[in-house]
């Protein structure tokens, strides 16, 4: 028997297999639409109480900014022993005034006093008599031997004188040829050791000189010597190099210290500058020349940067302020002052007061809240010079506007606040 297929009709027809790709296809393109359509931007509600709302207006921009540094000596003397020692004494305490020349502290040095006992003055003088009797032992026999010399020139010339006569009586034919040859040796073996003993005692001479002189060099060098080590002996006393203030002495009695090693400084006084640290945000605006003000006890001093260091670490670099007249008159090292450093000319701009809101976007964004009050929206701007009190806004915001500058931590990555 055949099976009637019964035909579905109405609702229930348009879920048949066959439509089911229709209907899912349909789905499909619902989502997509969903997609396109809904709205974007991710919304917080705020309590408007916890936020702080400041209005951009057009006015003057003061371009400074305030900096604190530290009050330093114009100029510093390292301190530093010429040779090295134990810490006997210190006479001196940081902080004290001192004059060129005022002995600070005292060294040991052990070696230095074997050294001076080894080459004492007794052994010097030991040296010069030494040197002094054998000068005139040399000068005596450099005497006898010119009188010897002398005397024995005599003998020669008698023999001379004897053998000429003989010569003329054997010519005469008045003695004999013996007689003759007898005084021509005579003379002859004279006049030869006449010539050694000249050359001899030229020779002696100058040994002799040569003696002395080694000799003398050889005290000389001693002397020499126990000079140096008496000045190394002094050098273990420190003194001040200049007048000033002991700014710093870094040592303890019984200390060893190598020569050369840093052990304090000399600070001179009437003249001080202000060492500053700067943000290197800075480093291409600041340059020698700057004006910078201060006040102190009611009374406002003047300094302008007279070196920038172009080195840079833990992001700061560092400036030199010499004073632009009068100094404080209870200025000390070691103080701290701040300052207010003047970049530039005070210019019309568009401005904002500073906030915490710079820290979480750099001033490329600002959340700016609508003429109702009733929420705030994100929107990009372009944040110039700054100072202490203001932002300088040069797009993205017109006066009269009003924005959150307090801190957005909390936000998250929401693009409106509602309050």
């Amino acid at each position: 028997m055949d099976k009637i297929i019964e035909k579905k009709t109405g609702w229930r027809a348009a879920f048949t297999k066959k439509a089911l790709p229709w209907w899912l296809g349909a789905l499909l393109l619902v989502f997509v639409i969903y997609l396109i359509a809904r709205p974007n931007n991710k919304t917080l509600r705020v309590d408007k109480d916890t936020v702080t709302i400041s209005s951009a207006v057009k006015g003057e921009f003061n371009d400074y900014i305030r900096i604190s540094g530290r009050v330093q000596p114009m100029t510093t003397i390292q301190l530093s022993p010429q040779e090295g020692g134990i810490v006997e004494k210190i006479l001196i305490e940081e902080g004290s005034p001192v004059k060129a020349g005022d002995a600070i502290l005292i060294l040991n040095n052990d070696n230095l006093d074997l050294q001076i006992l080894v080459g004492s003055e007794m052994c010097i003088r030991d040296r010069e008599n030494i040197l002094r009797n054998t000068q005139i032992q040399m000068e005596q026999q450099k005497l006898d031997v010119r009188q010897n010399v002398l005397e024995y020139g005599m003998q020669v010339d008698r023999l001379r004188r004897a053998y000429e006569q003989q010569k003329a009586l054997y010519e005469d034919k008045l003695i004999a040829k013996e007689e003759y040859l007898k005084a021509e040796e005579d003379y002859r073996l004279a006049k030869q050791k006449y010539d050694l003993m000249a050359e001899r005692s030229k020779q002696d001479s100058l040994y002799r000189g040569t003696q002395i002189d080694r000799m003398e060099e050889s005290l000389e060098n001693m002397q020499l010597n126990m000079s140096m080590i008496r000045r190394r002996k002094s050098n273990l006393i420190v003194k001040a190099p200049i007048d000033g203030e002991l700014g710093l002495l870094d040592v303890v009695l019984g200390q060893s210290i190598a020569a050369g090693t840093k052990i304090g400084q000399i600070n001179s006084v009437g003249t001080y500058k202000v060492e500053a640290q700067i943000d290197e945000h800075y480093i291409d605006r600041v340059i020698a020349g700057l004006e910078a003000t201060f006040e102190r006890q009611g009374e406002t001093y003047s300094t302008v940067i007279r070196k920038v260091y172009p080195e840079v670490r833990d992001g700061k670099f560092k400036a030199d302020f010499k004073f632009d007249g009068e100094q404080p008159d209870n200025i000390r090292s070691g103080q701290t002052y701040y300052l207010n450093l003047q970049l530039g000319q005070p210019e019309e701009a568009v401005i904002i007061p500073r906030g915490t809101f710079y820290q979480k976007t750099g001033g490329k964004w600002i959340y700016v809240v609508n003429k109702e009050g009733t929420k705030a929206v994100k929107r990009e701007i372009r944040i110039g010079r700054q100072n202490p009190q203001y932002y300088e806004v040069l797009e993205g915001l017109e006066p009269g506007e009003k924005v959150i500058t307090s801190g957005y931590d909390t936000y998250g990555d929401s693009d409106v606040l509602v309050f």
